[in-house]
């Protein structure tokens, strides 16, 4: 007789039940591991981005306040990040080019931008304790109201040259902010944290059709993107 032990069927299938329980087991602990892992991460990525749209509340808090102590009267929206320009303070009707009011308040801008952001950026001295979260980019943005324009100009073309005589004055009114850059200068992704964009009507903050409405709606932005700690070595913008 064979001395080796036949395994009866029902032997065979327990075998066979039980090192697919062992597989299961393990596929699961590596799910638990897995989910646990992307917790976590998903957790420090929201902490960064809240931490960063913290940052950037107190920074529009602290330039509304600067300005007004300067005697401009500016609005904020934390929620958009956005330092809104009444367009009256700085054009006159239909009009490209900053009036001698627009220029000294744009120069009340410059000085504190120069004074409050450093520590949110590159480039420049921060006499404090540098920011974790940096200022991405800052977008002059130029915006009119729906009403057409007479003569071979529209809309369009207001708003961006509104911008870029904005953003122009900006930089030439303190040197210091024309040198504020998102990165380190030796970082490939470096760049002045200044940039302009012009919306014409397509970015009303007012439906209305009466002259507040409009009035509301011809204004110029500056637009603040953070960049969270994590944006050190990957993109992680908050907008």
């Amino acid at each position: 007789m064979d001395s080796k032990v036949l395994r009866r069927p029902h032997e065979e299938g327990e075998s066979y039940f039980i090192s697919m329980t062992d597989l299961m087991v393990g596929l699961v602990l590596i799910f638990i591991i897995l989910l646990a892992y992307f917790a976590l991460n998903l957790q420090a990525r929201t902490a960064e981005l809240t931490g960063a749209n913290q940052a950037r509340a107190e920074i529009l808090r602290d330039l509304e306040k600067a300005l007004e102590e300067k005697g401009l009267e500016v609005s904020i929206d934390i929620e958009t990040g956005v330092l809104r320009l009444p367009d009256d303070v700085l054009f006159e009707s239909g009009q490209f080019r900053l009036t001698s009011r627009g220029q000294a308040a744009v120069q009340k801008v410059a000085d504190a931008m120069a004074t409050i952001l450093p520590c949110y950026t590159d480039g420049v001295r921060c006499d404090g304790e540098r920011s974790p979260y940096r200022i991405d980019a800052i977008f002059v943005e130029g915006h009119t109201d729906q009403d057409r324009m007479s003569g071979g100009m529209d809309n369009y073309d207001l708003s961006v040259m509104r911008a870029a005589n904005t953003f122009r004055a900006i930089k030439s009114s303190n040197e210091l902010v024309d040198q504020m850059r998102n990165l380190p200068s030796g970082d490939p992704r470096s760049a002045k944290i200044l940039s302009l964009s012009g919306y014409g009507p397509d970015r009303l903050v007012d439906d209305g059709e009466d002259l507040s409405a409009k009035a509301r709606n011809r204004r110029i932005d500056l637009r603040f993107l953070m960049m969270s700690p994590g944006a050190l070595s990957e993109d992680a913008l908050v907008q």
